[in-house]
């Protein structure tokens, strides 16, 4: 569903607008756009829902604003290629939200706000749902999933597909983040040389440039915590259970999930709350504590006060950059000063012992996993099993494989089914150790309410020959354990953000966000990028 780097390891053609590029043409400069010019920038969900309330703007209106600006940005100007396609059907749909606005009916808080669905997301529309592949062109799937239909209700216009690593970045050892056959490279709109990191690469440059009022992007191993760290925004990794993954390209069933990104603890909050709920098709969520309104507890907080809140600092995460240091030393006198509890230092055990384990079992999980997705595509699908994903790479390697292969697509074809004993061993030991052994451990021995860790370095320069350079994150231990990280700016490197990240224990998200929350109104780092050319223009 998202891996960062991986683990440093047929429909009616012309139905949607598609914006693909696919030449990757990672180096071409363009000039700073003038911050403030586009009339919804950093605009919130909140200040959107005000402004079509007193009849400032219907949703039609600011959806225009929005697909004017994907056209301006993504397509010509910095060409982000953060957008692989955007909705036919969406000026349409906010017309008829903004009908039912003026017959009195309001949905929430999503009523008539734009949102990105990263393009491994299955929507029942006239949008195509690929991963980013060839194999998929054209795609679209019998039914939503979860996740769209819960948005739909919730009264979001679905605006578009965000670009992404190509099969969430579970394809090569050598792959660079935010490429896709089908988008391109997708290019971090602070510094456009620079990558906006994988795979929930689209979502999190798109909702950066303000390209949208908010976008979903899908993790397995670090793929929301990372780029939203890399693009200055706010992600949130939910406990898995809590969001549904039925109907989404998945990649390990034990750990996949997907998640909010946005510019603010507050939007970010507002999209999970609209997201979250039981599916009978996915029996992680029959333990989900919902439903769950977690804007209400930002309502609840008042003042940003963490009086009583541990947070344990896991300086094993520190140490490999020391200018992503000084900006955590920063964020952790702030947390302070806000009168929580800071408990320095915490190690939580077995953490480089359970990426084996944990790259074993995905190796079996995505086999099964993705062979079923396409199974459910019906007998007209473009592609019905990951061999069949194999060969069209190896018929169409020159636009598939121009740069990385597909490695880890095989490894994972030889693997047998999921009752096989190395995989159970596999996925047992990462489950035992990250969860009761790792971080079950430590929250409970000292009382903690949240880890604190650098979510990421600096966006790193993008290079479609060697392939990604991740320096620092924080993510594993959450991620394979299955539990809820939350990443909020923290600072900048060479005009270059970077997020710290708070993660705790199963369904803890209230906690989190509220510590985000506090952080961020205490030490509100984000500001929109610039598009700059290179680091020195920054």
């Amino acid at each position: 569903m998202a891996v960062v780097g991986a683990l440093g390891a047929a429909a009616v053609a012309g139905s949607a607008c598609i914006r693909s590029d696919r030449e990757p043409d990672a180096r071409q400069g363009a000039a700073p756009t003038e911050v403030g010019s586009f009339e919804l920038e950093e605009v919130t969900i909140a200040e959107l829902g005000r402004r079509m309330a007193e009849g400032e703007r219907t949703s039609r209106e600011i959806t225009g604003l929005y697909l004017d600006r994907i056209e301006a940005l993504d397509d010509q100007g910095p060409r982000l290629r953060s957008v692989i396609e955007t909705n036919p059907d969406a000026l349409e749909i906010a017309e008829e939200l903004d009908r039912e606005r003026a017959a009195g009916t309001v949905r929430g808080p999503l009523h008539g706000v734009p949102i990105l669905l990263k393009d491994n997301i299955a929507t029942a529309d006239r949008t195509t749902t690929t991963a980013g592949s060839l194999a998929l062109e054209g795609s679209i799937p019998p039914r939503d999933a979860f996740v769209t239909a819960r948005l739909r209700q919730a009264g979001a216009v679905l605006l578009g597909k965000a670009n992404l690593s190509e099969w969430a970045n579970f394809r090569s050892q050598r792959s660079s983040s935010g490429w896709s056959a089908r988008g391109g490279q997708c290019r971090n709109p602070y510094v456009l040389s620079r990558n906006p990191c994988g795979s929930s690469s689209g979502s999190g440059a798109a909702t950066s440039a303000n390209l949208c009022a908010a976008a979903v992007g899908t993790e397995t191993d670090g793929s929301i915590i990372c780029p939203s760290s890399a693009n200055g925004l706010v992600g949130i990794k939910p406990t898995v259970g809590l969001v549904s993954r039925s109907g989404i390209v998945p990649i390990s069933a034990v750990q996949d999930t997907a998640g909010p990104m946005a510019r603010t603890v507050a939007d970010a909050a507002a999209l999970l709350s609209g997201m979250t709920g039981r599916d009978p098709l996915d029996e992680a969520t029959a333990g989900s504590p919902v439903p769950t309104d977690l804007g209400r507890h930002l309502e609840e907080a008042g003042a940003a006060d963490l009086s009583g809140v541990r947070i344990g600092v896991g300086r094993q995460f520190f140490d490999r950059d020391s200018r992503v240091d000084a900006v955590m030393v920063e964020a952790i006198e702030a947390l302070r000063s806000l009168g929580a509890e800071i408990v320095d230092p915490v190690e939580i055990a077995h953490r480089r012992e359970v990426g084996r384990h944990e790259y074993e079992a995905m190796l079996y999980e995505f086999k099964a996993g993705l062979n079923q997705y396409l199974a459910g595509l019906g007998d007209d699908a473009p592609a019905r099993t990951l061999a069949d994903v194999i060969a069209f790479n190896e018929a169409h390697a020159a636009e598939e494989m121009p740069y990385f292969g597909q490695e880890i697509l095989i490894e994972a074809e030889a693997k047998g089914p999921l009752t096989e004993a190395a995989y159970l061993t596999a996925r047992g030991e990462a489950s035992r150790l990250s969860r009761e052994e790792g971080l079950d451990a430590v929250l409970s021995e000292l009382r903690l309410d949240a880890i604190l860790g650098p979510s990421g370095g600096p966006a790193w320069v993008t290079d479609l020959v060697h392939g990604d350079t991740f320096s620092v994150g924080s993510s594993g231990s959450a991620a394979v354990a299955g539990y809820p990280n939350v990443t909020v700016p923290a600072g900048y490197v060479h005009g270059l953000p970077v997020g710290v990240s708070f993660f705790g224990a199963a369904w803890s998200e209230p906690t989190l966000i509220r510590i985000a929350w506090a952080f961020e109104q205490a030490a509100p780092h984000r500001r929109p990028p610039r598009f700059r050319a290179t680091v020195d223009e920054a």
